[in-house]
């Protein structure tokens, strides 16, 4: 069956208006969704333990005994890791192991100095004390994302962090539990939805209160993030993953095809785009898709990603294709060229950035050591991937000797006076040497 995909030229009139249409992003707030989270979040802040048990009895088709059958006792953590198949176990070990090393780099210490007069001036870094950790466990099971999640808090220095996990019909997903125990996850319950986001926002009398809530889910957890943000932090609203893919004609098609596959079959809204400025490259890759989904399980949404978001577009040459990319802004860019680096240095805006032939988006999703944690929906225009500094926060340091004291009050006195401010003057004129 032919592939309805858009294809684009830079070159011809009209392109302009298409390539506006084809990054509208408009995710409108559905009006239903947000009456439903505030309802949920309301109930869960004022009863508690007892709205999480009816919400899981109704939303995830299982009745726990009693709140304290939420948690997940750490040994069946551990015992899900020895239950997997050993490949799976050595596939995440070793996974977990790059993504550890890679985010060891990323740790800031704290710092001072001291200035001529004994001034200390300096930032202290701590790291959060509690961390929440959502992992999707409805249509699909993902220990890389909980790896992903884990593994930089617990570099950062996080004593605690708690995974929420939902366990449709009560059935537990050993894959997820053995990750969780090699990430090093603290505690973990059997909750899902608006309604573990609002446990770890306000607690329970089961559930800690955390600090930051971080990882994926649907429009419900995303739309109840968004509600709980200023009580809690939370890493980011997450959209419909992204990638581009830009190629100089000479990767082979099908590799092409199948990375552009890789972001499709994540859902019906996912985008991925291939630029190119050879026009029958673009012909080769469209051909090779169609023959590929002729025989891959997820066909039917990946068709319809690529024909609801979806393009191939012609440009003039790399240079032009940089522009684009930069406006897309997307969540994953493969630059399948032959001098990636090159072209790399004019790309300002992308989360992750995959250089050659060779280096699959997939393997930036799994194992490759950075996080897969990106911005979505042109948010990497002031955004980055997750990272150890997203679990630790900054305190700034300041000790004043007399002398500091003395000529940094007639500076802040003359200021303040100037903002008709007297209590802050006076404070520092206090201390101004006579």
């Amino acid at each position: 069956m032919t592939l309805a995909l858009r294809t684009l030229n830079t070159a011809e009139p009209g392109f302009r208006a298409a390539f506006t249409g084809l990054l509208d992003r408009a995710q409108g707030l559905d009006a239903k969704v947000e009456s439903v989270v505030r309802d949920v979040i309301g109930a869960v802040r004022i009863r508690g333990d007892a709205a999480l048990l009816d919400y899981t009895a109704r939303f995830d088709r299982w009745t726990p005994a009693s709140a304290a059958a939420l948690e997940i006792p750490q040994n069946l953590l551990a015992q899900a890791a020895q239950k997997i198949p050993a490949d799976q176990r050595t596939a995440l070990e070793q996974a977990a192991a790059r993504v550890r090393r890679y985010h060891d780099r990323q740790k800031i210490d704290s710092w001072s100095y001291t200035e001529a007069d004994g001034t200390l001036l300096g930032q202290q870094v701590t790291a959060l004390d509690r961390v929440g950790l959502y992992v999707p466990g409805g249509k699909a099971a993902y220990p890389s994302s909980v790896l992903m999640n884990a593994i930089p808090a617990k570099v950062a220095g996080v004593p605690e962090l708690i995974m929420v996990v939902p366990t449709p019909d009560g059935q537990l997903n050993d894959l997820v539990l053995a990750a969780a125990h090699i990430a090093g996850v603290d505690r973990a319950f059997r909750i899902g939805g608006a309604q573990a986001v609002a446990a770890l926002a306000f607690g329970t009398d089961s559930v800690p209160k955390v600090d930051k809530i971080v990882g994926p889910g649907n429009i419900y957890v995303a739309t109840a993030k968004r509600m709980v943000f200023g009580q809690v932090d939370i890493d980011m609203i997450a959209g419909p993953s992204e990638i581009v893919v830009v190629c100089d004609g000479q990767t082979d098609a099908a590799w092409v095809a199948m990375d552009l596959f890789s972001q499709a079959e994540h859902d019906e809204d996912a985008q991925s785009i291939l630029i190119s400025p050879d026009f029958l490259f673009l012909a080769k890759v469209k051909a090779e898709m169609e023959r590929l989904l002729q025989d891959i399980p997820r066909a039917a949404i990946i068709r319809a990603s690529l024909e609801g978001r979806g393009a191939l577009i012609a440009v003039r040459d790399l240079d032009e294709a940089a522009a684009l990319v930069n406006e897309i802004a997307p969540e994953h860019l493969e630059l399948s060229i032959e001098e990636p680096l090159d072209l790399a240095k004019k790309i300002r805006h992308s989360g992750a950035i995959f250089l050659g032939r060779y280096t699959a988006e997939a393997l930036g999703d799994y194992c490759a050591g950075p996080n897969h944690v990106l911005p979505t929906s042109g948010t990497a225009r002031f955004s980055s991937p997750l990272g150890v500094y997203d679990f630790q926060k900054r305190t700034s340091l300041i000790q004043c000797s007399p002398q500091g004291a003395s000529d940094l009050g007639k500076i802040a006195a003359v200021l303040a006076h100037g903002e008709g401010l007297t209590a802050h003057a006076r404070s520092a004129e206090y201390r101004i040497k006579k």
